[in-house]
């Protein structure tokens, strides 16, 4: 199920660097999260959703690379996230 604005808008409220920041890779990490949160949701009824299932892959993919990068680059922002989000990592 994807995002709504409401959502969406609170997310990057609550991650973004600045006022007009949407595109760091905290927000994109905490966006990517909710929307993998979701489809895990989805997966506990609709076990034979394989299309969804690669969709899913790619997210949790996508979210690993912007997270190697943040470990790269500013590693304190990178357990800022990972401890605010929960992840296992």
């Amino acid at each position: 199920m994807p995002l709504t604005t409401e959502q969406k808008s609170e997310l990057v409220s609550k991650f973004r660097r600045s006022p007009d920041d949407t595109g760091s890779p905290e927000v994109q990490i905490a966006l990517l999260s909710e929307r993998i949160s979701g489809l895990t949701d989805h997966f506990a009824s609709h076990k034979g959703d394989h299309a969804s299932r690669r969709g899913l892959l790619k997210m949790v993919a996508q979210r690993r690379r912007l997270l190697d990068y943040l470990k790269a680059n500013a590693p304190e922002r990178y357990t800022a996230i990972v401890a605010e989000l929960g992840l296992r990592r």
